[in-house]
């Protein structure tokens, strides 16, 4: 099981949803680089359960514990090792999920693959092992603002047929933390919220889509054939749990387009592109956008499969997010910057960037 994600910036997730603790070890931090532990702990609130009417009821403070690597707030070069505990798991309300598979869960591939699964909440599969991934990705955030001027940020873009028009553009991202949607319009957020609720009362679920962009990249970022920044990115975006599509630019919009209307043109505005060409990026921000399907758990009753390859009507309890987007948007920020981070490194490292 593959479990570390980079190469000079490497992060290694641990742990399980009912387990005693998530965490994540973090190797290839250079030296003596001060961490705001508050910032920590300030993403890993925008992430954490229970923060909302639209999320979870599992509460979690989610309050970290770093066991190795910073001395007096400052990097000592070594592995840095960061523990969340978990708290609020109920196992038992699981209990009846043992000899059933899932519907959209890893259950059955899980059980076929190792033999053996953690049936409590998904085990290893839960996406409650990404609180750890937000933690590494607060510290590479504030590398890359502080080091490089590069932010990442990411909002929610859509939620079913409920969209902004043109989320790059003329928008105030900022406005996305003003609401617990996490989308930066007054207007369209609302309508999200109320969809969500009541998609919530059916006992159902929703998808949607977190648009993201990284502002201020350099050009000359990321590898021409095997190692594309846009390649490395997707491949760390399509690690989150309900992660079904990774666009970049125009995207598959670009298939609509003819060549002299997708191309970026010197000193146009247009950014089909999205910020990345041939792989290496261009100079103008890389904006993406994530698909996200629906909370596979819900309520409401649906054939599953037992373990017995019998089909049966099944109703899955649990406490569960009937919309993952809200506290996915801190998660694809911090895969985003873990990547950015180590491609950096590794150009530096190169001497190819002064």
């Amino acid at each position: 099981m593959s479990n570390t994600l980079g190469n000079l910036f490497r992060i290694t997730s641990f742990g399980e949803s009912h387990g005693s603790s998530v965490g994540i070890i973090i190797d290839g931090l250079p030296s003596n680089f001060e961490i705001d532990l508050a910032n920590i702990q300030k993403e890993l609130n925008r992430r954490k359960p229970g923060q909302s009417s639209i999320s979870t009821t599992r509460q979690e403070d989610d309050n970290f514990e770093i066991i190795s690597g910073i001395f007096e707030n400052k990097s000592t070069g070594s592995p840095i090792t960061i523990i969340i505990p978990n708290k609020d798991f109920k196992s038992a309300e699981y209990s009846s999920l043992k000899e059933i598979y899932r519907p959209g869960h890893a259950d059955k591939v899980y059980q076929y693959k190792y033999g053996h699964r953690d049936y409590r909440g998904g085990g290893r599969s839960s996406a409650r092992i990404t609180a750890a991934w937000v933690a590494a990705g607060a510290i590479a955030k504030q590398y890359l603002e502080k080091k490089f001027a590069i932010k990442t940020e990411a909002i929610v873009s859509s939620i079913k047929d409920i969209h902004l028009a043109s989320p790059f553009e003329y928008l105030n991202w900022e406005l996305a933390e003003t609401n617990i949607v996490r989308c930066p319009n007054e207007s369209i957020s609302s309508k999200m919220i109320q969809l969500i609720r009541d998609t919530k009362e059916k006992g159902d679920s929703l998808g949607g889509i977190i648009s993201a962009r990284i502002s201020n990249v350099p050009i000359g970022i990321g590898e021409p054939v095997f190692g594309k920044l846009n390649a490395e990115l997707a491949h760390a975006l399509f690690s989150i749990n309900a992660v079904k599509g990774v666009e970049f630019g125009s995207g598959f919009k670009s298939t609509l387009l003819y060549g002299s209307e997708n191309n970026d043109q010197p000193n146009s505005t247009k950014n089909n592109d999205g910020g990345i060409t041939g792989g290496i990026s261009n100079g103008k921000a890389v904006e993406i956008s994530i698909a996200f399907k629906p909370t596979s758990s819900i309520s409401k009753e649906q054939n599953v499969e037992n373990i017995s390859n019998e089909i049966v009507p099944f109703s899955i309890t649990g406490r569960h997010d009937p919309c993952v987007l809200p506290r996915a948007v801190p998660i694809v920020e911090a895969v985003i910057a873990t990547v950015v981070l180590d491609s950096i490194l590794i150009n530096l490292k190169n001497l190819q960037l002064k």
